[in-house]
């Protein structure tokens, strides 16, 4: 038989009405500090990684070229690695450390504009910085691709404030 009880009431074992808050883990640690735990749920933009708030700022740079270029683009790979690999030293020109880099198509693969990550932070000052930097190297990368120059890519090219 199955009685209504008051909120926050329930029968225990024994047949005696407890109490909610008897049943309810204590709130805080034995100390009064409280639980430890996330601050934020994970969903929330708090917990952006930088790495994903970089991909965001490639994929803008990408969908703002692809929108003038998309069918010339049709068959490239946009790639976000971290830092350059060691064993591409000889393959980078004057610049003592790639932002980015134009790995043509081979085969059945399709051509791929890698853009690094790290590199790129470190020669940022603020996100804004950052934001202009990605577009002007992915502009120049499918400048590079296309064999055009950057200008004619995008018009806004080296402006900033993209």
């Amino acid at each position: 038989m199955r009685r209504q009880l008051g909120a926050g009431v329930s029968p225990s074992k024994s047949g005696r009405q407890e109490s909610a808050r008897a049943r309810r883990r204590p709130r805080r640690d034995r100390h009064g500090r409280g639980l430890r735990g996330p601050l934020s749920l994970h969903p929330l933009p708090i917990m952006r990684t930088r790495a994903e708030r970089f991909d965001d700022l490639v994929l803008d740079a990408v969908e703002d070229v692809e929108r003038r270029w998309a069918r010339q683009l049709a068959g490239v790979e946009f790639v976000v690695e971290d830092v350059p690999p060691p064993d591409a030293v000889e393959t980078w020109a004057e610049d003592p450390v790639p932002l980015a880099r134009l790995l043509p198509r081979r085969g059945s693969s399709p051509a791929r504009i890698v853009v690094y990550r790290r590199p790129l932070e470190a020669r940022a000052v603020n996100r804004a910085d950052l934001s202009d930097l990605v577009h002007e190297v992915v502009v120049e990368q499918v400048a590079e691709y296309l064999g055009l120059d950057p200008e004619t890519v995008d018009p806004r090219y080296g402006e900033g404030d993209y």
